[in-house]
C-alpha cells in the first residue's frame, strides 16, 4: 500500500475551502465540514479516555468506536455513500446493555466528572452530541446525508455515559448526584 500523506502542508485551504473525497471543495464552515470537525474532535476525545483507562472491555469498545468515526468521517467526506451500518447501531446498543449490567440504577442525575478518564469520557459524550446535532443539521440541507449516522451517534454518546459511570465506579471515586436542594442553599437570603 503506497503512503497515503505524503505531504501534510499542502496550502491548498488557505483560502478557507477544504476537499471532500470526492474531489469537490467546499468552504470550511459548510455545515458538513463542521460535522467531520466535531466527529474528528470526539474522537481525539475517546482518544485521551483510552490513554486514561484501564479497564479492557472499555478500551475494546472505545477502541471500535474510533474506527466507526473513521468510517463516520468517510461518509461525511464522500457524499452519497453509506459506511455507517444498522450492525454498528445494533454492536453499540449491546455494548450498553452490557455495561449497565455492571452498574447501579440511577435515581437521579449525575454531575459530569469524577476520575480524570471518567471526566474526559463526558467531554467526550458533549462533544458526541453535538457532532449528532450537526449531522442533523446536515440532513435538513441534504436528506440522504446518512441515514444510520444520527442513529449511531445517539448511541454513542448513551455509551460514553453509562462508560463514564464505569470508570468512576472502578476507580473508586463517587458520583456527585445533581440535587435540587443545593441551589436552594447557594441562593442568597432575602432579608
Amino acid at each position: 500500500m503506497g503512503y497515503r500523506l505524503s505531504k501534510i502542508t499542502t496550502r491548498t485551504g488557505d483560502q478557507g475551502t477544504t476537499g471532500l473525497a470526492s474531489g469537490t471543495r467546499v468552504r470550511k464552515d459548510s455545515p458538513r465540514i463542521l460535522a467531520a470537525g466535531a466527529v474528528d474532535e470526539l474522537n481525539s476525545w475517546i482518544g485521551l479516555v483510552l490513554a486514561q483507562a484501564g479497564d479492557t472491555d472499555v478500551r475494546g469498545c472505545l477502541s471500535a468506536a474510533q474506527q466507526a468515526l473513521f468510517e463516520v468521517g468517510a461518509e461525511l467526506s464522500l457524499p452519497g455513500t453509506s459506511r455507517i451500518k444498522e450492525e454498528h447501531v445494533l454492536a453499540l446498543e449491546q455494548a450498553l446493555a452490557e455495561f449497565n449490567a455492571r452498574l447501579e440504577p440511577l435515581r437521579e442525575f449525575i454531575l459530569p466528572g469524577g476520575s480524570p478518564a471518567a471526566a474526559s469520557c463526558h467531554v467526550a459524550r458533549t462533544v458526541c452530541r453535538r457532532a449528532e446535532s450537526q449531522i442533523v443539521a446536515l440532513r435538513s440541507l441534504e436528506p440522504a446525508a446518512g441515514s444510520f449516522l444520527i442513529p449511531y451517534l445517539n448511541r454513542l454518546s448513551d455509551l460514553l455515559f453509562v462508560i463514564a459511570r464505569v470508570l468512576n465506579r472502578q476507580s473508586g471515586t463517587q458520583e456527585t448526584l445533581w440535587s435540587n436542594a443545593r441551589v436552594a442553599r447557594m441562593a442568597p437570603k432575602r432579608e
